[in-house]
C-alpha cells in the first residue's frame, strides 16, 4: 500500500470544498493510507487535473455550477483512461438516480457528514488500492 492517497475534490464553492476537507480529515481510516487532497473550482481544473494523473478517489459536488458534479462525473468516467472512483455528493436522495445516470461509485447527500462521507471515502479508496495492488 502507498503512503498516501490522492483526493481530488471538486465545487465551485470553497465553504463547500473546506467542508468536505474538514470530513475528510488527514485519513479517512485506520487502514487507509492518508490522504493528500487536491482542490478544483472549475470542470477545466478537473479535467486538467485528471488529465495529468495520479488521483485515487474524486469527490464531487453534485450542486456545483455552472457545471454541476453529475454531468461532469459522466464525463470524465467517458473520457478518463483508467477515472478513480468517484463519490458523489446530492442534495437530495431523490438524486440518487441521477448519479447512477453519471456512473458515480458512490453517493452521499448533503450535508457534509463527517461519519458518512469518509466512510464512503474510505470503501472506494481501499478497492481502488487493493487492485492497484493485484495488478502490480
Amino acid at each position: 500500500m502507498t503512503d498516501q492517497a490522492s483526493i481530488l475534490v471538486y465545487s465551485d464553492d470553497r465553504t463547500v470544498r473546506e467542508s468536505i476537507r474538514l470530513a475528510l480529515g488527514r485519513r479517512v481510516a485506520a487502514d487507509v493510507p492518508a490522504v493528500v487532497i487536491t482542490e478544483c473550482a472549475t470542470h477545466q481544473a478537473v479535467s486538467k487535473a485528471l488529465d495529468a494523473g495520479g488521483f485515487d478517489l474524486v469527490v464531487m459536488d453534485g450542486e456545483a455550477t455552472p457545471a454541476g458534479g453529475m454531468g461532469l462525473c459522466r464525463q470524465v468516467k467517458d473520457e478518463t483512461p483508467d477515472c478513480p472512483p468517484v463519490l458523489l455528493l446530492v442534495a437530495r436522495v431523490a438524486d440518487a438516480w441521477l448519479a447512477t445516470w453519471s456512473r458515480a461509485d458512490a453517493v452521499v447527500s448533503y450535508p457534509v457528514d463527517p461519519i458518512r462521507l469518509p466512510a464512503a471515502a474510505a470503501d472506494l479508496l481501499r478497492a481502488r488500492l487493493a487492485r492497484e495492488a493485484s495488478a502490480s
